[in-house]
């Protein structure tokens, strides 16, 4: 096994690792031929590197009538060459506009990460025909320069647990003449047959075809998606220096900094921007519709571009992206540290700010109350809450969680923000939040 090309090339797929002393490694295993034979190469390779550790999960997404059968396969298989195994089992919600394969792959990649050991990086399956069939199905969904660019070797979770595919240069039928070589045991997906999807009938009627007709063409295609990524990689540095010139320290992105590019420089930044809040990025006519109303909208118009995962919105010449928020319940402040019922903790401090409360005075503190008056300290004369938050420009979808102190039935201070000049106190009390 030691003298394959395989098995050398999973070794130096993680020779960088190991290099650096990440020894740990968690094969992502399914009981396919592919993450089977990851697993037999890896199990091999601790002869040759004493200090790698190695462990398998199992993921269960309830898919398939056979998946405990499959459970119970690698489990097994585990129990025979001694590594430690784990599984798990995910229930898939649907959702519109998504699909069911993304649906799973994204449950698949957490459950991977709660389940595999501290620490370890997780091994995935995936192969040059995988590679090939994602760039083909991309391509038929229109996408670009980022989508083509398919699978990475590596890839990041959220979480920061880093994922490595070894396998990614070899082909399918490598990994089943290995397979067949070495007489391993693995299992057949039924449903990879049923070519009523998509990459399905790519695998079974595209693939073949063309590489029958040309030669070479899976290696070939490989070197495109490559090049494809090496050239998103320079792009995306030229694009973080222009996100550099259009971000403010609140993330907010200038109109008046992005309006001096071109039209596909501004699209090119505002899905970079995107990015750092959501994967699912806006569809073409959304991109237009952000940029045009965006960049043309008068100083006091109220933006709002609803996407899946947020809000698109506009201050101050600022597009931000805004997650829907429940306002906090109100209740009574009884103590110096309290929990609000968003997670929030509201601290009480000594210092410049208001008198303490007398003993006939209830304090509580509300949400959302725009027509509560205030007078602030060195502010001209009582008004609303909505025209001091206007006059500081605060922005409307963070007003209703910005909390407000009572006392019985008037408003003191709003935390972060004004004092009541009526109740102010060198020596009085303030208020902050924390997160």
């Amino acid at each position: 096994m030691q003298t394959t090309s395989l098995y050398q090339q999973v070794k130096n797929a993680i020779t960088p690792y190991t290099d650096e002393h990440k020894t740990a490694f968690t094969v992502a295993l399914s009981g396919g031929v592919d993450s089977v034979v990851l697993l037999h190469i890896m199990n091999a390779l601790k002869a040759e590197i004493p200090q790698l550790q190695l462990s398998a999960v199992y993921v269960n997404h309830g898919l398939s009538q056979y998946g405990d059968d499959w459970q119970h396969f690698c489990e097994k298989l585990c129990a025979i060459v001694k590594v430690p195994f784990y599984s798990a089992q995910v229930k898939i919600t649907n959702k519109s506009r998504t699909s069911l394969e993304e649906l799973a792959r994204d449950a698949r990649y957490q459950a991977l990460d709660q389940h595999s050991p501290s620490g370890s990086i997780i091994l995935l399956g995936q192969h040059l025909n995988d590679q090939l069939e994602t760039f083909l199905l991309r391509l038929k969904r229109g996408s670009g320069l980022q989508g083509l660019a398919s699978m990475r070797q590596t890839r990041t979770l959220s979480s920061g647990r880093e994922c490595l595919r070894p396998l990614l240069n070899s082909t399918r039928h490598s990994i089943e003449q290995f397979a067949t070589e070495f007489k391993l045991e693995h299992i057949t997906d039924d449903s990879n047959t049923d070519e009523r999807f998509d990459r399905n009938f790519i695998r079974q009627q595209i693939v073949p075809l063309l590489s029958e007709r040309f030669s070479g063409f899976e290696k070939s295609a490989a070197r495109s998606v490559k090049l494809l990524q090496q050239q998103q990689d320079v792009l995306d540095e030229y694009t973080q220096l222009d996100l550099s010139q259009c971000q403010n320290i609140q993330q907010g992105l200038s109109c008046l900094q992005l309006a001096n590019f071109s039209a596909a420089r501004q699209a090119n930044v505002l899905r970079c921007w995107l990015g750092q809040f959501t994967t699912l990025m806006p569809s073409q006519q959304q991109t237009q519709q952000i940029l045009t109303q965006g960049l043309t909208a008068k100083a006091d118009a109220q933006l709002l571009i609803q996407l899946t995962e947020g809000q698109v919105r506009r201050h101050q010449k600022f597009l931000y992206f805004v997650r829907e928020t429940t306002v906090p319940d109100s209740q009574s402040l009884t103590a110096q540290k309290q929990l609000l019922s968003d997670g929030r903790t509201l601290i009480q401090l000594s210092g410049i700010g208001v008198r303490k409360p007398l003993s006939d005075e209830h304090v509580s503190v509300q949400f959302n109350c725009p027509q509560a008056r205030i007078k602030p300290l060195k502010k001209p004369g009582h008004n609303s809450i909505k025209h001091w938050f206007k006059d500081a420009k605060v922005a409307p979808w963070l007003r209703a969680n910005v909390p407000l102190i009572f006392y019985n039935e008037q408003l003191v201070y709003v935390v972060g923000h004004f004092i009541s000049a009526e109740h102010a106190d060198e020596k009085g009390i303030f208020w902050e939040i924390k997160i």
